[in-house]
């Protein structure tokens, strides 16, 4: 990766901020806070392998290299779940069923976050999110053991979803609020599932099943293939109880510039093949289930 030194600061805003000139216009400072501060401050939570907790998994490798290209010192800043949004935007973030709002002064700690984290409505009313860079889905995972059967698979996404909901009725479901884990996501309770909050790290929530804290627990997609991995035979996918999603890397709203610029970051690394190298490093299996969404990509200008 080129990396840039801060002498050639023009030459590098004219480059870089091509894209971006008219958010610089109305007032957009945040790519040239990062430059004159010389570091980027990556939010993240230990996640799956996304962020493994050891300094590495796929976002930080994306964002250090990002870093990297903008010729900046990278910063990783550990956060959690609830306060991970008001650590980006400097608010509290306030949430009224599918609305939120943001409220109280908080403090700011990051200038992105890059986490796995879901698109989700709610989140969109306070953050700009990223292009996609990874696909998901919400599914139902039980012990090997229970009772509760695989669904049989269609071409028909919304029919398997809804065969799936069929078996909920009555049965203890584990859950996180205020995650792409969030039972009011995807209305669990009115398929009569007595739902069950969880209050531990979402990387728990298998193990947790498998200890009979619930009789099934809803996993999304990359969670659930590190746990296939990490519990062979003891775990099995029941069904999906969303369609595919995607997840993103969050900016504040305001931020466009630097948002525009990481865009055109992943737009590079997807076409010349970094991106793929990385996703086969810690999710291997992903292409299996979503090929269409890592297809090759025509190169970025």
């Amino acid at each position: 990766m080129l990396r840039l030194s801060r002498r050639r600061l023009p030459m590098l805003l004219i480059c870089i901020l091509a894209p971006s000139l008219a958010a610089a216009a109305a007032g957009d400072t945040s790519l040239e806070d990062v430059l004159a501060r010389g570091e980027l401050r990556h939010l993240g939570i230990p996640y799956a392998n996304f962020v493994t907790g050891d300094g590495t998994g796929l976002e930080p490798e994306v964002v250090r290299r990002f870093a990297e290209h903008l010729g900046v010192r990278y910063v990783f800043v550990p956060s959690d779940w609830a306060t991970i949004i008001p650590d980006l935007v400097g608010r509290e973030v306030v949430r009224d069923g599918d609305r939120a709002s943001l409220g109280a002064p908080h403090p700011r700690r990051g200038d992105l976050i890059a986490t796995g984290m879901t698109v989700l409505p709610w989140r969109q009313q306070v953050v700009a999110f990223s292009r996609p860079t990874f696909p998901t889905q919400i599914w139902l995972i039980a012990p090997v053991d229970s009772p509760l059967q695989p669904v049989r698979p269609t071409r028909d996404t919304a029919a398997d979803i809804a065969a799936t909901r069929a078996l909920l009725d009555g049965l203890e479901v584990l859950t996180k609020e205020n995650t792409c884990l969030d039972p009011r996501l995807y209305r669990l309770a009115s398929t009569g599932a007595r739902i069950v909050p969880f209050d531990d790290q979402l990387k728990f929530m298998a193990p947790a099943t498998l200890n009979g804290l619930a009789e099934a627990t809803i996993l999304d997609v990359p969670d659930a293939l590190v746990a296939l991995h990490a519990y062979p035979g003891r775990i099995k996918v029941i069904g999906p109880i969303s369609g595919q999603q995607t997840m993103a890397a969050a900016f504040r709203t305001d931020d466009e510039a630097l948002r525009r610029t990481y865009d055109a970051f992943l737009a590079r690394i997807r076409s010349d093949g970094t991106y793929d190298e990385l996703v086969d490093r810690f999710y291997p299996a992903i292409h299996d289930y979503y090929p269409a969404f890592f297809a090759p990509e025509v190169s970025a200008p």
